[in-house]
């Protein structure tokens, strides 16, 4: 009788074994297929924003022209109009510009607060370690 409930035992761990194994594969699969979804997402995603981009710094030329059209309109000459357009755009990039390189500054791309934790906790360990002794 004994070997009839090893026997037993046997294949209703192999039977679970199999269950798991087909289960983590199916898992694995489904994360597979998710994954692929998400990076065709992800593709279709940047070439939009590189078309919104084409047609953003396509309006901007257009709006550029229109702009030193209405300056030389208003009795400028067209040399001065230009000048001042460019000039104008040139200070907001380079507004934007300084901003976007300050940000990306290593030192504030630093984990600070998960620092500032890591060595609380090493300072809380070793008083913990003083107190015990």
């Amino acid at each position: 009788m004994t070997d009839h409930t090893t026997e037993g035992t046997g294949n209703l761990i192999g039977d679970a074994l199999k269950s798991a194994t087909t289960l983590v594969r199916s898992e694995v699969d489904l994360a597979r297929a998710e994954i692929d979804e998400n990076l065709r997402r992800a593709g279709m995603a940047v070439g939009f924003l590189a078309a919104a981009l084409v047609l953003a710094l396509t309006a901007l030329n257009v709006l550029s022209a229109a702009l030193t059209a209405a300056l030389t309109e208003l009795g400028l000459d067209p040399g001065w109009s230009a000048l001042i357009v460019g000039g104008l755009f040139a200070i907001v990039a380079w507004v934007l510009m300084s901003k976007g390189l300050k940000d990306l500054k290593l030192s504030s791309l630093a984990p600070t607060r998960t620092t500032e934790n890591v060595k609380r906790d090493v300072h809380a360990a070793k008083g913990e370690v003083r107190h015990a002794k």
